[in-house]
C-alpha cells in the first residue's frame, strides 16, 4: 500500500491549483473547478479510482490562514452525488433530490460558525459502499479507502489549519468502517467522526479504536445518530433483521462505551440523548413505527447538527435537530456537475532527481526498495514533460452483431520513464508500481490488442535489441535505455514509438496463474512480436526489456465517452480492446507475494 506521507506529497502537487481555484482573489484557472449557477461555490470531481468519484465543493472565498473543516461525507445506499447534494423539487424530478440536502445544509451550516465548510461527496458505481467493499474485497477495500480519504484530504492543498471529520448515511458508514479497518490507529488529524443512522456493522474492534482516538486528544468528538428501526414495515415486511439495524448497533456501541465513559442520559426534542464529553449519542424512539431513516437526516437537519454540535457557536443555542428544515433558504434551483476528471500528474519537481542519479540512487537496493522508490518518483510526478503529451490511438472491430464501432483512446508516447527531458531512464517495474501509478492519474495497463494498435498507429517504429547480461540490473536498465536513444538520435521524443520494449499487459491468463506478470510485444519492423502474450514470470520479476505504457481509462467509442473496464466487458464492443473476448482480469491488485 502507498504510504500516506507520500500520498500527501503527491497529492499536495497535483490539487493545490484546486485549493487556489476556491481561494479569494485567485484566478479560477482549474478546469474543474467552477461556481454552481446561484451559489457562491466551487465544484470539482475527481476520479479517483475506478468506480469512485469525489465531488468537492468548497467556498469561492477560502482563505487558507484560517481554520478550514473539510467533511468527508460517503453517500447512502440508492443516491447518485446530485440527489445527496440536493436541489428544489420540481414536477419530473427525482424525490431523491428533496430527501437529504446535504449541499443547504452545508450552506446553513456555514452561516453558523463553520464559515470555512468545504464538503466531499464521496461515492461508488455501486451505489452502495457495502457492496463496493463485498465486491473488491474487505481487505483490499479497506487499504485503498485510507488511501482514497489521504488523496481527498490533501486535495484542497493540505493547509495546516485542517479539521477533518468522517461521516455518511445509510451504506456510508461501511466506508466509514473501511477506514478505520484499514489501519492500526485513527490518524491524529481526523477530529470528528458522525454516524448519520449508518452504524450497522459496529464491532468492538472497533470500538478500540475509537476510544483510544478519543482518548488521545480532547478536539475529537464522536456524534451518533439512529431510531428505533426494530418493528418498522415496508410492503408488510420487517425491513430489519431481528439483530440488524441501527438502534441494536447503537445500543452496542454504548454497552462498549460504558467500560470508559459515563454516559449521560438527557432528551433534545423528540429524541433521547446520551453524552459524555467528546460524545453525542441520539436515538429517536420512533413511537409511531415510522421509516425516518431518510427523514431524520433529511428534514430534522441531523446532518447539520452532528456537523455543529460540541462546537462553542452552537453550545447553549436552542439547536436544530427538529422536525422543521433549518436550511430551506439555501436549497439551490439545480445541481450541475462537471464530469469526473482523473487527478493531474503533479508538475516535476525542480530539485527532482534525474534519470541518471536515479538508477545510481537504486542500483544497490533491495527489490522491494527499488520498487518502493521508483513509485515514489513515479506519484510525485518525476517524469519527462514529454511523455504529458498523450497520442490518440484509432481502433475498429466488427462485433459479434455485425455493426463496425471505432474507439479511440490516450496513450503516453513512449514507456514510462523517471527524470528530466535531458537525462530521464525508461524504467521496468513490477505490475503494482505500474497500476499504483495508473490508478492515481486515471490511466490503465494496456492489452495485447491494444499493444498491437498502439504499435499500427506509432510514428516511428524500433529494432528490439535485446541484452543477456545482469537483465534485472538497474545498471542494465540504463544501458537499454542508452540503446534506445542511440536508435533515435535527435528525433522527437514527443512522437509514438514502439518496437522498444515489452509491455506489461491485462489479460484473462492472470486467470489462470495467479501472482503473475502479463507481459508482450517487442515487436519487430515488419509488425510481429518477439514476446508472444506470456504469464509465466512471477509477478515481482522485471527485467530491462519490460515497459509499462500508460492508457487514459477514459476512450470514446463512436464518439461517445466509455470507461475501458465497461468497453472491455461489453460483448459489443470488447473486440475493439481485446483479442480474449471479455477480459475479467483488468488490473494489478495487491503486491507481489
Amino acid at each position: 500500500m502507498t504510504s500516506p506521507s507520500l500520498i500527501r506529497h503527491m497529492a499536495l502537487a497535483a490539487f493545490a491549483p484546486l485549493l487556489l481555484a476556491a481561494c479569494a482573489g485567485s484566478r479560477v484557472d482549474h478546469v474543474r473547478a467552477f461556481p454552481t449557477p446561484g451559489s457562491t461555490e466551487h465544484i470539482s470531481v475527481l476520479d479517483l479510482y475506478p468506480g469512485v468519484t469525489a465531488t468537492i465543493v468548497a467556498p469561492a472565498n477560502l482563505d487558507t490562514a484560517q481554520c478550514i473543516d473539510l467533511i468527508l461525507y460517503a453517500l447512502p445506499n440508492g443516491n447518485s452525488t446530485a440527489e445527496t447534494m440536493g436541489r428544489k423539487l420540481v414536477d419530473g424530478i427525482s424525490w431523491r433530490y428533496d430527501i437529504q440536502h446535504i449541499g443547504a445544509q452545508t450552506r446553513a451550516l456555514r452561516t453558523r460558525g463553520v464559515a470555512q465548510a468545504v464538503i466531499v461527496y464521496l461515492e461508488a458505481d455501486t451505489k452502495s459502499w457495502p457492496e463496493w467493499r463485498r465486491k473488491i474485497g474487505y481487505d483490499k477495500a479497506n487499504a485503498r479507502i485510507v488511501e482514497l480519504v489521504d488523496q481527498v484530504r490533501t486535495a484542497v492543498g493540505d493547509p495546516a489549519h485542517l479539521v477533518v471529520t468522517l461521516t455518511g448515511h445509510s451504506g456510508g458508514g461501511s466506508f466509514a468502517w473501511g477506514f478505520i479497518d484499514g489501519q492500526a490507529a485513527l490518524p491524529d488529524w481526523l477530529e470528528r467522526i458522525a454516524f448519520l443512522d449508518s452504524n450497522y456493522s459496529f464491532e468492538p474492534r472497533h470500538g478500540d479504536k475509537i476510544v483510544s482516538w478519543l482518548q488521545r486528544s480532547r478536539r475529537n468528538e464522536l456524534v451518533i445518530l439512529a431510531y428505533d428501526d426494530r418493528e418498522i414495515m415496508l410492503d408488510d415486511k420487517k425491513v430489519v433483521s431481528d439483530s440488524g439495524g441501527t438502534w441494536r448497533a447503537t445500543h452496542r456501541m454504548m454497552d462498549y462505551l460504558v467500560s470508559s465513559y459515563k454516559l449521560e442520559p438527557s432528551r433534545i426534542g423528540d429524541f433521547l440523548r446520551f453524552s459524555a464529553e467528546q460524545i453525542e449519542i441520539l436515538l429517536h424512539p420512533n413511537p409511531e413505527n415510522r421509516i425516518l431513516h431518510t427523514e431524520m437526516i433529511g428534514e430534522m437537519n441531523a446532518y447539520l447538527h452532528a456537523m455543529l454540535v460540541g462546537r462553542k457557536a452552537y453550545s447553549g443555542t436552542s439547536g436544530v435537530l427538529k422536525a422543521e428544515r433549518a436550511y430551506e433558504p439555501w436549497i439551490n434551483a439545480d445541481v450541475i456537475l462537471p464530469a469526473a476528471a482523473p487527478m493531474p500528474i503533479p508538475s516535476r519537481r525542480a530539485d527532482a532527481q534525474t534519470g541518471s542519479a536515479f538508477i545510481a540512487a537504486i542500483a544497490g537496493l533491495s527489490r522491494e526498495e527499488r520498487e518502493a522508490a521508483i513509485r515514489r518518483e513515479l506519484l510525485a510526478g518525476n517524469i519527462p514533460s514529454f511523455l504529458r503529451v498523450l497520442k490518440t490511438v484509432h481502433a475498429s472491430s466488427i462485433g459479434a452483431d455485425g455493426v463496425t464501432r471505432n474507439v479511440a483512446y490516450d496513450v503516453m508516447p513512449d514507456y514510462l520513464a523517471i527524470g528530466s527531458d535531458a537525462d530521464f531512464v525508461r524504467m521496468p517495474m513490477n505490475p503494482y508500481t505500474a497500476q499504483a501509478f495508473c490508478d492515481a492519474y486515471g490511466f490503465v495497463l494496456p492489452t495485447s490488442r491494444m499493444v498491437n494498435d498502439i504499435w499500427s498507429a506509432a510514428a516511428r517504429h524500433l529494432d528490439p535489441r535485446p541484452l543477456t547480461d545482469e537483465r534485472e540490473s538497474p545498471l542494465t536498465f540504463l544501458q537499454h535505455h542508452h540503446i534506445i536513444e542511440a536508435q533515435l538520435g535527435n528525433a522527437d521524443r514527443s512522437a509514438l514509438i514502439a518496437g522498444h520494449k515489452k509491455d506489461v499487459v491485462v489479460s484473462n491468463k492472470l486467470l489462470e496463474r495467479p501472482n503473475r506478470v502479463a507481459i508482450f510485444g517487442w515487436h519487430y519492423t515488419t509488425g510481429g512480436p518477439i514476446q508472444p502474450l506470456y504469464a509465466g514470470h512471477v509477478d515481482w520479476y522485471v527485467d530491462y526489456s519490460h515497459g509499462t505504457r500508460p492508457v487514459r481509462r477514459s476512450m470514446r467509442v463512436d464518439g461517445v465517452v466509455r470507461p475501458f473496464e465497461k468497453i472491455i466487458a461489453d460483448p459489443q464492443l470488447m473486440h475493439l480492446l481485446s483479442d480474449e473476448g471479455i477480459i475479467t482480469a483488468v488490473r494489478y491488485d495487491g503486491g507481489p507475494k
